[in-house]
Protein backbone atom coordinates (compact mmCIF):
# COMPACT_ATOMS: atom_id res chain seq x y z
CA UNK A 1 0.00 0.00 0.00
CA UNK A 2 1.41 3.76 -1.35
CA UNK A 3 0.63 6.60 1.47
CA UNK A 4 0.20 10.03 0.93
CA UNK A 5 0.43 11.87 4.12
CA UNK A 6 -1.23 15.22 3.71
CA UNK A 7 0.04 18.00 6.37
CA UNK A 8 -1.80 21.16 6.24
CA UNK A 9 0.30 24.02 7.92
CA UNK A 10 -0.42 27.77 8.99
CA UNK A 11 1.79 29.66 11.07
CA UNK A 12 3.39 26.40 12.94
CA UNK A 13 7.31 27.61 12.49
CA UNK A 14 8.11 26.31 15.90
CA UNK A 15 6.73 22.91 15.56
CA UNK A 16 6.71 21.60 11.50
CA UNK A 17 10.10 20.73 10.97
CA UNK A 18 10.25 18.37 14.17
CA UNK A 19 6.56 16.98 13.36
CA UNK A 20 8.21 16.57 9.61
CA UNK A 21 11.15 14.87 11.57
CA UNK A 22 9.04 12.58 13.70
CA UNK A 23 6.68 11.90 10.40
CA UNK A 24 9.51 10.69 8.01
CA UNK A 25 11.04 8.16 10.82
CA UNK A 26 7.50 6.81 11.28
CA UNK A 27 6.75 6.14 7.54
CA UNK A 28 9.83 6.32 5.50
CA UNK A 29 8.20 4.87 2.54
CA UNK A 30 5.26 7.68 2.75
CA UNK A 31 5.17 10.21 -0.20
CA UNK A 32 4.27 13.28 2.16
CA UNK A 33 2.73 16.47 0.77
CA UNK A 34 3.09 19.77 3.16
CA UNK A 35 0.19 22.41 2.15
CA UNK A 36 1.19 25.88 3.43
CA UNK A 37 -1.80 28.09 4.08
CA UNK A 38 0.00 31.36 3.43
CA UNK A 39 1.90 31.31 6.36
CA UNK A 40 3.27 34.85 7.65
CA UNK A 41 5.61 33.42 10.22
CA UNK A 42 8.25 31.97 8.26
CA UNK A 43 6.93 28.06 7.87
CA UNK A 44 6.61 28.34 4.50
CA UNK A 45 10.34 28.90 4.23
CA UNK A 46 11.66 26.66 6.66
CA UNK A 47 9.65 23.63 4.31
CA UNK A 48 11.34 24.85 1.78
CA UNK A 49 14.62 24.69 2.83
CA UNK A 50 13.75 21.28 4.08
CA UNK A 51 12.12 19.81 0.84
CA UNK A 52 15.68 21.28 -1.31
CA UNK A 53 17.73 18.66 0.58
CA UNK A 54 18.73 15.75 -0.96
CA UNK A 55 16.84 12.55 -0.59
CA UNK A 56 14.05 14.93 0.64
CA UNK A 57 10.38 13.21 0.13
CA UNK A 58 8.55 17.02 0.53
CA UNK A 59 6.23 18.24 -1.74
CA UNK A 60 5.46 21.82 -0.98
CA UNK A 61 2.13 22.76 -2.19
CA UNK A 62 1.35 26.75 -1.50
CA UNK A 63 -1.83 28.34 -0.91
CA UNK A 64 -1.26 32.50 -1.83
CA UNK A 65 -4.14 33.52 0.77
CA UNK A 66 -5.44 31.82 4.09
CA UNK A 67 -8.48 29.53 2.75
CA UNK A 68 -8.51 26.98 5.87
CA UNK A 69 -7.63 23.43 6.92
CA UNK A 70 -10.32 21.73 4.58
CA UNK A 71 -9.03 23.54 1.78
CA UNK A 72 -5.41 22.87 2.50
CA UNK A 73 -6.34 19.10 2.72
CA UNK A 74 -8.58 19.48 -0.52
CA UNK A 75 -4.94 20.58 -2.08
CA UNK A 76 -3.07 18.06 -0.77
CA UNK A 77 -5.14 14.94 -1.87
CA UNK A 78 -5.47 16.74 -5.26
CA UNK A 79 -1.52 15.77 -5.64
CA UNK A 80 -1.37 12.60 -4.07
CA UNK A 81 -0.84 9.67 -6.02
CA UNK A 82 -1.17 7.19 -2.68
CA UNK A 83 -3.98 4.31 -2.66
CA UNK A 84 -4.33 6.03 1.08
CA UNK A 85 -4.59 9.38 2.17
CA UNK A 86 -3.45 10.35 6.02
CA UNK A 87 -4.19 13.91 8.09
CA UNK A 88 -1.26 15.41 9.60
CA UNK A 89 -1.56 18.42 11.95
CA UNK A 90 1.87 20.05 12.10
CA UNK A 91 1.22 21.07 15.84
CA UNK A 92 2.69 17.86 17.53
CA UNK A 93 -0.21 17.41 19.40
CA UNK A 94 -0.37 13.85 17.29
CA UNK A 95 2.78 11.40 17.25
CA UNK A 96 3.52 9.31 14.08
CA UNK A 97 4.34 6.65 16.22
CA UNK A 98 0.87 6.11 16.10
CA UNK A 99 0.59 5.42 12.49
CA UNK A 100 1.26 1.75 12.59
CA UNK A 101 -2.38 1.53 14.59
CA UNK A 102 -4.14 2.56 11.84
CA UNK A 103 -2.47 1.04 9.09
CA UNK A 104 -2.76 -2.43 10.88
CA UNK A 105 -6.30 -1.74 10.34
CA UNK A 106 -5.92 -1.76 6.42
CA UNK A 107 -3.32 -4.67 6.18
CA UNK A 108 -6.17 -6.88 8.43
CA UNK A 109 -9.33 -5.77 7.66
CA UNK A 110 -9.35 -4.20 4.07
CA UNK A 111 -10.36 -0.90 6.30
CA UNK A 112 -11.03 1.47 3.54
CA UNK A 113 -11.65 4.48 6.81
CA UNK A 114 -9.59 4.27 10.09
CA UNK A 115 -9.81 6.81 12.74
CA UNK A 116 -7.56 7.71 15.45
CA UNK A 117 -9.11 7.90 18.56
CA UNK A 118 -7.85 10.47 21.24
CA UNK A 119 -11.15 8.85 23.52
CA UNK A 120 -9.80 4.90 23.14
CA UNK A 121 -7.95 4.87 25.72
CA UNK A 122 -7.24 7.38 28.43
CA UNK A 123 -8.53 10.43 28.94
CA UNK A 124 -6.41 12.78 26.44
CA UNK A 125 -4.50 15.55 27.31
CA UNK A 126 -6.84 18.55 26.48
CA UNK A 127 -8.36 21.22 28.45
CA UNK A 128 -11.53 20.20 29.74
CA UNK A 129 -13.63 22.90 27.06
CA UNK A 130 -12.20 21.09 24.40
CA UNK A 131 -13.25 18.18 26.03
CA UNK A 132 -16.58 18.31 26.26
CA UNK A 133 -16.66 20.24 22.92
CA UNK A 134 -14.99 17.00 20.99
CA UNK A 135 -17.81 14.37 23.23
CA UNK A 136 -20.66 16.95 22.31
CA UNK A 137 -19.64 16.81 18.87
CA UNK A 138 -19.05 13.21 18.27
CA UNK A 139 -22.48 12.53 20.18
CA UNK A 140 -24.44 14.86 17.84
CA UNK A 141 -22.71 12.69 15.20
CA UNK A 142 -23.86 9.52 16.48
CA UNK A 143 -27.27 10.80 17.23
CA UNK A 144 -27.86 11.74 13.82
CA UNK A 145 -26.01 9.08 11.80
CA UNK A 146 -26.58 6.02 14.07
CA UNK A 147 -23.23 5.59 14.39
CA UNK A 148 -20.96 4.70 17.23
CA UNK A 149 -17.97 6.57 17.17
CA UNK A 150 -15.73 7.76 20.22
CA UNK A 151 -13.83 11.23 18.33
CA UNK A 152 -15.22 12.10 15.58
CA UNK A 153 -12.66 15.18 15.57
CA UNK A 154 -9.98 13.67 15.31
CA UNK A 155 -7.29 14.96 12.85
CA UNK A 156 -6.17 10.96 12.35
CA UNK A 157 -8.38 9.83 9.83
CA UNK A 158 -6.91 7.36 6.98
CA UNK A 159 -9.17 7.35 4.04
CA UNK A 160 -8.40 5.29 0.62
CA UNK A 161 -7.98 8.13 -1.75
CA UNK A 162 -10.23 7.35 -4.17
CA UNK A 163 -13.15 7.22 -1.71
CA UNK A 164 -12.11 10.59 -0.42
CA UNK A 165 -12.43 12.38 -3.44
CA UNK A 166 -15.84 10.11 -4.23
CA UNK A 167 -17.17 12.74 -1.13
CA UNK A 168 -16.97 15.90 -2.74
CA UNK A 169 -15.52 17.74 0.09
CA UNK A 170 -16.55 21.63 -0.18
CA UNK A 171 -16.29 22.78 3.62
CA UNK A 172 -12.70 24.58 3.64
CA UNK A 173 -12.01 24.88 7.37
CA UNK A 174 -12.04 23.15 10.71
CA UNK A 175 -15.77 22.29 9.33
CA UNK A 176 -13.99 19.36 7.03
CA UNK A 177 -13.84 17.01 9.79
CA UNK A 178 -17.79 16.38 10.45
CA UNK A 179 -18.21 16.66 6.62
CA UNK A 180 -15.91 13.98 5.71
CA UNK A 181 -17.08 12.23 8.55
CA UNK A 182 -20.93 12.68 7.90
CA UNK A 183 -20.26 11.96 4.40
CA UNK A 184 -18.99 8.46 4.98
CA UNK A 185 -21.60 7.58 7.29
CA UNK A 186 -24.37 8.71 4.93
CA UNK A 187 -22.35 6.13 2.36
CA UNK A 188 -22.77 3.34 4.87
CA UNK A 189 -18.89 3.48 4.84
CA UNK A 190 -17.73 1.43 8.12
CA UNK A 191 -15.39 3.71 9.99
CA UNK A 192 -12.87 1.81 12.24
CA UNK A 193 -11.17 3.44 15.23
CA UNK A 194 -8.22 2.66 16.88
CA UNK A 195 -6.81 4.66 20.16
CA UNK A 196 -3.99 7.09 20.07
CA UNK A 197 -2.23 9.02 21.91
CA UNK A 198 -2.88 12.81 22.07
CA UNK A 199 -1.00 15.85 24.04
CA UNK A 200 -3.11 19.15 23.45
CA UNK A 201 -1.84 22.52 23.47
CA UNK A 202 -3.45 25.85 24.70
CA UNK A 203 -4.51 28.73 22.72
CA UNK A 204 -1.45 30.18 24.21
CA UNK A 205 0.70 27.88 22.87
CA UNK A 206 -1.42 28.81 19.24
CA UNK A 207 -3.97 26.12 19.20
CA UNK A 208 -6.50 27.50 16.69
CA UNK A 209 -9.85 25.82 16.65
CA UNK A 210 -12.50 28.01 19.12
CA UNK A 211 -16.27 28.06 19.89
CA UNK A 212 -17.31 29.45 16.36
CA UNK A 213 -15.46 26.61 15.01
CA UNK A 214 -18.29 24.11 17.13
CA UNK A 215 -20.97 26.22 15.91
CA UNK A 216 -19.60 25.75 12.56
CA UNK A 217 -19.30 21.84 12.96
CA UNK A 218 -23.12 21.56 14.31
CA UNK A 219 -24.80 23.48 11.91
CA UNK A 220 -22.42 20.66 9.00
CA UNK A 221 -23.49 18.04 10.57
CA UNK A 222 -27.39 18.70 11.14
CA UNK A 223 -27.07 20.43 7.52
CA UNK A 224 -25.44 17.05 5.72
CA UNK A 225 -28.18 14.75 7.84
CA UNK A 226 -31.08 16.92 6.97
CA UNK A 227 -30.59 19.06 3.68
CA UNK A 228 -28.27 16.93 1.75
Amino acid sequence: MRLSIIIPVFNERATVLTALDRVEAARADAELIVVDDASTDGSCEAVAERAREPESRITLLKHSVNRGKGAALATGVARAAGEYVLFQDADLEYDPADYHVLLAVVDSRGAAAVYGSRFGAARPKMSVRHLIGNRLLTSLTNLLYGSDLTDMETCYKLIRRDLFQELGITCTRFNVEPEITAKLLKRSVTIHEVPISYEGRSFADGKKISWVDFVSAVWTLVRLRFLG
